[in-house]
C-alpha cells in the first residue's frame, strides 16, 4: 500500500494526515472492505472514477 505523506508544512502548521491511493486500497479489485470498531464499509471505485462508501 503507498502512503503518500504532503509536503513540509510551515512552522505552526498542524501535522498532516496520512494520503492512501484508493487503487492501492482495493489491489486492483474496484472494491475494499474497511472497518471501523465493529462495523463493515465497502469502498468501491466507479467507472466514472469517482468513490462510494456505503455501510
Amino acid at each position: 500500500m503507498t502512503m503518500h505523506i504532503t509536503a513540509p508544512l510551515a512552522a505552526g502548521d498542524a501535522e498532516p494526515f496520512p494520503h492512501y491511493d484508493a487503487r492501492d486500497l482495493t489491489r486492483g479489485q474496484g472494491q475494499a472492505r474497511i472497518v471501523l470498531d465493529d462495523k463493515i464499509y465497502t469502498l468501491r471505485i466507479t467507472r466514472a472514477g469517482k468513490l462510494i462508501l456505503t455501510k
